[in-house]
Formats: structure tokens, C-alpha cells, sequence
């Protein structure tokens, strides 16, 4: 396998390509939302980087290489939701797996009564971290679809991504034995 160079000096003034090498402005809608997906993949990297539980490590690695994925067809706007070599179907299916990892761990920690703040352990501080980029993804995902179409089922998957990020955070927390902080109203 050819080793591959990390720079080309292509982006030097401010451009970058596209898959099919159309080049585009660095601060588009479509490279600033695919930067801030990669922003939330680094950001669950994080948080692994912080936990010994082997489950939540590789359901987490697995989010991972399905943002990868997202960022992938976000940069392949020709082919959205194509089958070729260089971008994966994302499907339901990836969503319908999220819901049944959130329903799993949720059945495991106490019901929510009101808002809790962000934090506890560090596996679960950077978990929320997470959570909150994962927010901005969506939002940005929902202003890049307004003007250009993007595989609903991304939108879809990142909005329950970051139920997900929340749920594993309280998991994690509990795990922990540290105990979560309710927000004071006054």
C-alpha cells in the first residue's frame, strides 16, 4: 500500500475537493459542517481515551466509523446514498441500532426527574462534550440541507447519536459512582 502524503498544498488559498474533484471554498456550508462532524468524531475519540469498559469503548469506535462514513457522503454530494467504492450506504438501519443501544443503557440508570449538568466522571464529561458538538452537527446538517439535499437518514442518525452520547454519559457516571448534579433552579 502507497504510503500517502499528509500535504498536498492544493488548499494553500483557501479551497479544498470535493469527491470527483470539484473544488469548493474551505468555509462552505458543506466543509464546515463535515470539519465540525470530523470535530464531534475527535471528540468521542476523546472520551475512549477515558474509559476501561470494553463495551462502551466499541460501541463508541463504532460511532466513529460511522461518522466517518457521514463525512464521507457529505464531501460526495454527486452520489448521495450510492453504493460505489468510495462512500457507504448510510441507512435507518444505522439509527435503529443507536435506539436499541439507548434503550439498553438507558434500562440500566435511574429515570431523569429534571435536568442534570454536564459532567461527572472524565469518560462521561467528555461524553457530554460530545453530545453538545453533536447538537451543533445537527444544526448545521439541518442548515446544509436547506439549501442542498443530504441523506435524511444522517439527520436522522445524529439527532440519536446525541441521545445516545447522553445516555452513555449517565451509564458511565453511574458506573462511576459519581453522583449527578441536578440543575439548580434558583
Amino acid at each position: 500500500m502507497k504510503k500517502i502524503k499528509i500535504y498536498t498544498k492544493t488548499g494553500d488559498r483557501g479551497q479544498t475537493s470535493l469527491f470527483g474533484g470539484k473544488r469548493v471554498w474551505k468555509n462552505s456550508q458543506r466543509v464546515a459542517t463535515y470539519g465540525s462532524l470530523d470535530e464531534l468524531n475527535s471528540s468521542v475519540g476523546f472520551a475512549i481515551s477515558f474509559t476501561s469498559n470494553k463495551k462502551v469503548k466499541k460501541v463508541l469506535e463504532n460511532i466513529q466509523n460511522d461518522l466517518l462514513n457521514i463525512g464521507a457522503q457529505l464531501a460526495n454530494p454527486k452520489k448521495i446514498g450510492a453504493n460505489t467504492a468510495k462512500v457507504l450506504i448510510f441507512a435507518k438501519e444505522k439509527t435503529l441500532s443507536l435506539e436499541k443501544l439507548i434503550d439498553q443503557y438507558d434500562s440500566e440508570i435511574e429515570p431523569l426527574r429534571t435536568f442534570i449538568l454536564p459532567g461527572g466522571t472524565r469518560a462521561a464529561a467528555a461524553l457530554h462534550f460530545a453530545r453538545s458538538t453533536s447538537r451543533r452537527v445537527e444544526r448545521m446538517l439541518i442548515s446544509l440541507n436547506k439549501k442542498e439535499t443530504i441523506n435524511p437518514h444522517i439527520l436522522v442518525y445524529i439527532n440519536r447519536l446525541s441521545d445516545l452520547l447522553f445516555v452513555l454519559a449517565r451509564y458511565l457516571n453511574k458506573e462511576g459512582k459519581s453522583k449527578e448534579l441536578l440543575w439548580n433552579k434558583n
